[in-house]
């Protein structure tokens, strides 16, 4: 019996509250894999983006851009196993196609936009398994209001519910290679030990063959 390859990438997807940090978080300490997570502290857009968002859209979608490309470089160049919140994907094909159709993001800067993400997209390898938090928005919002982060309290419903369309539209869709969802509406994995166990085995099934 061959060795299963040692994986080097695993992502988690999912709208925002959806509980990727937890879960990578917790992915991380079991499986002894290097996490990385998006900086929001030091995100130099973040701020202002919630309070214009048409003004800096599209420097806000390129500051994610770029460093999304650097996470996937650095997952590249190591030897070790990295699990990435939220992955360059996301970005292109949710954030700012959302941004666009809510007329938050011109057609000149989105079409430059996605015209830069498929370039980069070439450079880079797809991730050995992605793991999609599918949430309805009254499982996100809930989530969004028990963390409390500043920046976060304006989020409209109706911003929510137009990603999670674009979610499940892109995630319908997705052929880069395996995937896992979790189902967070009733998988309380940061809450019940029992529902992490039952993501741990999907995960040990999906990249080392065991069940």
């Amino acid at each position: 019996m061959t060795k299963a390859r040692k994986p080097k990438h695993i992502a988690v997807a999912g709208n925002i509250g959806a509980g990727k940090t937890t879960l990578t978080e917790m992915l991380s300490k079991h499986y002894r894999w290097i996490p990385q997570f998006e900086d929001v502290d030091h995100n130099p857009y973040l701020m202002d983006f919630y309070e214009d968002m048409p003004r800096w859209s599209f420097n806000l979608q390129i500051f994610f851009l770029n460093s999304r490309l650097n996470q996937l470089l650095v997952i590249k160049n190591g030897t070790e196993t990295v699990i990435q919140d939220r992955t360059i994907y996301e970005d292109a094909h949710i954030f700012a196609p959302n941004l666009h159709d809510m007329g938050l993001m011109s057609q000149r800067d989105f079409s430059n936009y996605f015209k830069f993400f498929e370039t980069l997209k070439l450079m880079v390898e797809p991730p050995d398994l992605l793991i999609y938090l599918k949430a309805s928005v009254p499982t996100l919002v809930s989530q969004i209001q028990k963390r409390g982060r500043e920046y976060e309290e304006n989020i409209r419903l109706d911003y929510l519910k137009k990603l999670n369309v674009l979610y499940n539209k892109f995630i319908d869709s997705y052929k880069e290679g395996p995937m896992l969802v979790i189902d967070c509406d009733n998988i309380k994995f940061s809450e019940k030990e029992e529902d992490f166990g039952y993501i741990i085995e999907k995960i040990d099934s999906t990249l080392f063959g065991l069940f």
